[in-house]
């Protein structure tokens, strides 16, 4: 007799079961986990940042598509969808150039996904605009899994999309210059390569700290590079708040670091940031020495603090 597979329903969860706070839990796990999100509407997507200032208000997330190099702009809720929110993403477009906007909400009332068909309808073609359904599933006392239903998109977004990429398989300019950047600085520091592998194209470089459950993040930008700490992927910012708390001063004093960090529960703790031209070959060699200096220095000093 074939012994039959055991088979279990796939049950509906609550997202607040999942993520229990919109900006701390949520947004940091998306953006530690972009790539689900970049599936479900069919372009890549590299993280810019978190919580980004616009007026009086702060945008969720900002992404950049490798493909085109136009701004991304992700604003989520863990609830239904408000008009506070589309206010909001409407002042985000003037203050940021995004090209692309995705809506993220556990539900959208009627008007709402109107609205967003409008502007696919009416704005010019360079823009999309989509709404998409947050869902979290599990099966028994599985991990809870998220489900991106996307319920709005831009007319006929899948050729738009296939004419995007047939052929060409091109990347912008300025995802070949980060590419360039990291490839250099992996030439350029000693072991690099063989502890934290090769370069990669995206605008950060992460190096993980073993055994202290954290991350060096090292970026690259039109104008200048910076570096944080972090957690890891899907940490409460929170609970590395508390870790870090209590060696504050002695860290900041150490690494030089003009605040502590966790403005608005990024996750993101003592940044630095150094003005340059990553282009211009001199000074991407000073941007390099002073990145790869920074990173040992961050790494000596939390091993010291937090053993």
């Amino acid at each position: 007799m074939t012994t039959q597979p055991t088979i279990a329903p796939l049950t509906p969860a609550n997202v607040r079961e999942a993520w229990a706070h919109e900006a701390h839990h949520f947004t940091p796990w998306l953006a530690d986990n972009i790539e689900g999100l970049s599936q479900a509407i069919g372009i890549p997507l590299e993280l810019e940042g978190c919580e980004v200032s616009v007026d009086s208000f702060s945008a969720d997330i900002l992404a950049r598509n490798p493909m085109d190099d136009t701004r991304v702009l992700i604003e989520n809720q863990l609830e239904g969808s408000d008009h506070t929110h589309l206010g909001q993403i409407m002042t985000y477009l003037a203050g940021l150039d995004a090209k692309t906007v995705i809506w993220i909400a556990t539900g959208f009332r009627d008007a709402h996904l109107s609205a967003i068909n409008w502007l696919n309808e009416h704005t010019e073609e360079s823009m999309a605009f989509f709404a998409i359904e947050l869902k979290v599933v599990r099966i028994g006392d599985s991990p809870y899994a998220p489900i991106f239903d996307v319920v709005a998109r831009p007319n006929a977004w899948e050729r738009r999309l296939h004419a995007a990429t047939s052929g060409s398989g091109e990347v912008s300019e300025r995802t070949r210059k980060r590419a360039e950047f990291w490839r250099t600085y992996v030439n350029r520091i000693p072991g690099e390569l063989d502890r934290y592998g090769k370069a990669g194209r995206a605008s950060n470089r992460w190096q993980l700290l073993d055994g202290l459950d954290l991350i060096v993040s090292m970026y690259t930008s039109v104008e200048g590079v910076g570096i944080f700490i972090r957690g890891l992927s899907g940490a409460d910012p929170e609970e590395v708040s508390l870790r870090l708390e209590p060696h504050q001063e002695t860290l900041m004093a150490a690494l030089e670091a003009e605040r502590f960090g966790n403005v608005n529960g990024s996750g993101h703790f003592l940044h630095q940031w150094l003005p340059g031209n990553c282009e211009d070959p001199p000074d991407r060699d000073r941007l390099i020495d002073w990145l790869a200096g920074k990173a040992k220095l961050y790494e000596s000093s939390l091993r010291e603090a937090l053993g």
